[in-house]
């Protein structure tokens, strides 16, 4: 059996307490060393119900025991604060999405994770769905070609997490609620961009294995919150992409996630809506990602799950730092583009 892996979380909120916890302790293989979130009487409550064995409001306090994991799932603007501490203290990190909201502060996330040889994951769990490794695999070993064009779209069910007061319905059972200001402030990441288009980004440059180059975008939003986004995406290879998104798919819905890949000797589909993939050939064969109904339905164990494999040694990293960077970066550029009236915006795609 693999080492036991001492696992820390940070920001044990709603979705922290729904996904990252339950997938750590449902593995046998993991002890679940520490806790942290405010409020004392919301983190009495999480500590006791998942059995943690230490528990403080103070982040630093549960960093101080050096765990061997750590999930950052707190609000958008500390993801930094909190991943880089915990890069620093030697643990393997799972982030949140949005990597962060400052392209250079994910940057150097990504370069203390590669100057401190741990790994670091952005919590993108579409990637880490059936067979999208094998379509990753598919298109980096020349299945379609070169990559000359892609689409990529996500309406996903969250109008009410960044307008309104009602939230999402899960929310009612949930053992907490999350604050407002966490999706609804724009000053601290609230609207679709941040919150949701990273999903459709970290999805696209996995598949692909391409960096980012240029973009310009423009925005559809009310009170400052960002409800729909529309771009054109350059990659580094001269690979155009059409990029959109919206919070408009009704609550009780499955989201809505498209990827189309043109290249120079065939083209990739894959709706995840659907559970369907092909690859097109030029000589006009056409292969079948064997999916079964549900396959596709959206869940986040992936990440979690690959954050203990990683730290044991085995296992793969499909939503890495480096383009948690990218997909930052892109959204900054995006959402600047969109301010100055559509005008490109070039995008860093490396360290």
């Amino acid at each position: 059996m693999p080492a036991k892996v001492r696992a820390a979380v940070i920001g044990a909120g709603w979705y922290a307490a729904q996904n990252h916890i339950p997938t750590l302790a449902a593995r046998d293989d993991v002890v679940l060393d520490g806790v942290s979130r405010l409020g004392a009487n919301e983190l009495t409550l999480v500590r006791d119900h998942f059995g943690f064995a230490f528990a403080s409001e103070d982040y630093r306090e549960v960093l101080s025991r050096k765990p061997d994991v750590v999930v950052v799932a707190s609000p958008h603007h500390l993801h930094f604060e909190h991943a880089r501490a915990a890069i620093e203290v030697g643990a393997h990190v799972l982030c949140e999405k949005p990597m962060t909201l400052d392209p250079e502060e994910a940057w150097e996330l990504a370069r203390l994770a590669q100057q401190h040889d741990r790994h670091l994951l952005i919590a993108n769990g579409y990637n880490y769905l059936p067979q999208v490794n094998v379509l990753a695999e598919r298109v980096a070993s020349g299945a379609i070609g070169e990559i000359e064009h892609a689409v990529v779209s996500f309406i996903s069910a969250t109008r009410d997490v960044f307008e309104g007061h009602r939230g999402l319905r899960q929310w009612e059972t949930a053992m907490f609620r999350p604050d407002r200001g966490t999706w609804q402030d724009p000053s601290r990441g609230g609207g679709f961009a941040y919150g949701q288009l990273s999903h459709a980004l970290s999805l696209l440059l996995y598949v692909t294995g391409l960096a980012p180059r240029s973009i310009a975008g423009h925005v559809f939003g009310r009170d400052g919150i960002d409800l729909a986004n529309s771009g054109s995406l350059a990659l580094a290879n001269g690979a155009v992409v059409s990029l959109s998104g919206a919070a408009a798919m009704p609550q009780g819905n499955r989201a809505l996630m498209r990827l189309y890949l043109a290249g120079s000797e065939g083209m990739a589909t894959a709706d995840f809506d659907m559970d369907h993939a092909s690859i097109r050939h030029a000589d006009g064969t056409v292969d079948m990602l064997p999916l079964e109904e549900g396959d596709w339905v959206y869940n986040c164990k992936g990440p979690v799950n690959a954050l203990v494999e990683l730290a044991q040694g085995r296992g793969q990293n499909r939503s890495s730092g480096i383009s948690g960077a990218q997909s930052v970066s892109i959204i900054s550029g995006l959402l600047s583009s969109a301010r100055s009236g559509g005008a490109l915006q070039r995008v860093r795609g490396a360290l």
